[in-house]
């Protein structure tokens, strides 16, 4: 047990110090702006590109930070389907959960091939796909490793979505006057759009508080597909993982 420590304690503390600094900044940004432009996920790939680019961590540390990169990340992923009720689920209706599935479909399949025709990678126009059409940084980060993406395709992925996601949750709340679009039309809108739920919150709340609702309960159902895609992507894309070293 000693030697488990030993092995991956400072690894998994490196981590978890520039998870509570990632986590502190959005709670600052909050409470200075009102609203979370940059998630701390975000953040925390900032930072952890920024003490790469200071400092490059040795064989002591390879371990742990290898350990929270696969096996906590994989909880967190089931914690965050745990989030959801079936109740939430059930109250949309079949014809709206339909809706949902088709349209997250088509979304991963358009921005699929937008991406390859500017000329990005395989995995890059996947991870893309995955992150606007599902629910950004999280999607991205659960595909990377069953695609065999390596970090700058994550870190260019979640950069771009971020940014996207900044855009779309400035010029969505436009549209709700020019599209003379009532308050649970604009939520559809909105949870079918915009790349997580923090920015809804953030493009909704300006309109109305049922918009908020109707938006939140939508995307929480998109943050549900997750798990078929990343199941599928597990299927069909073994070719594309490299072989690599166990962590244990």
């Amino acid at each position: 047990m000693s030697d488990y420590l030993q092995r991956f304690l400072p690894g998994i503390l490196l981590c978890t110090v520039i998870t509570i600094t990632a986590t502190l900044l959005e709670a600052a940004e909050v409470n200075f702006t009102e609203h979370t432009y940059l998630e701390a996920l975000v953040i925390a790939i900032l930072l952890g590109a920024t003490v790469r680019t200071i400092w490059k961590p040795g064989p002591r540390w390879i371990p742990g930070i290898a350990f929270s990169a696969k096996f906590v990340l994989e909880c967190a992923i089931v914690m965050l389907g745990a989030s959801i009720s079936a109740a939430t689920i059930t109250a949309l209706g079949p014809i709206l959960i339909v809706g949902i599935v088709c349209i997250v479909a088509i979304a991963i399949g358009t921005c699929y091939l937008i991406a390859r025709l500017l000329g990005l990678s395989q995995r890059l126009a996947i991870l893309i796909a995955c992150g606007n059409s599902i629910c950004g940084n999280s999607a991205i980060a659960a595909v990377a490793p069953v695609i065999g993406a390596d970090g700058n395709d994550v870190a260019s992925s979640i950069s771009f979505t971020a940014v996207l996601g900044v855009v779309v949750v400035l010029i969505l709340p436009l549209l709700a006057p020019i599209l003379h679009l009532s308050l649970t039309q604009y939520g559809v809108l909105a949870g079918l759009t915009v790349y997580a739920v923090p920015q809804v919150l953030a493009a909704t709340l300006p309109i109305g508080a049922l918009s908020n609702q109707v938006g939140t309960v939508i995307k929480l159902v998109r943050v549900l597909m997750l798990g078929p895609v990343v199941l599928g992507f597990s299927l069909l894309a073994g070719g594309m993982r490299p072989a690599r070293a166990a962590v244990f």
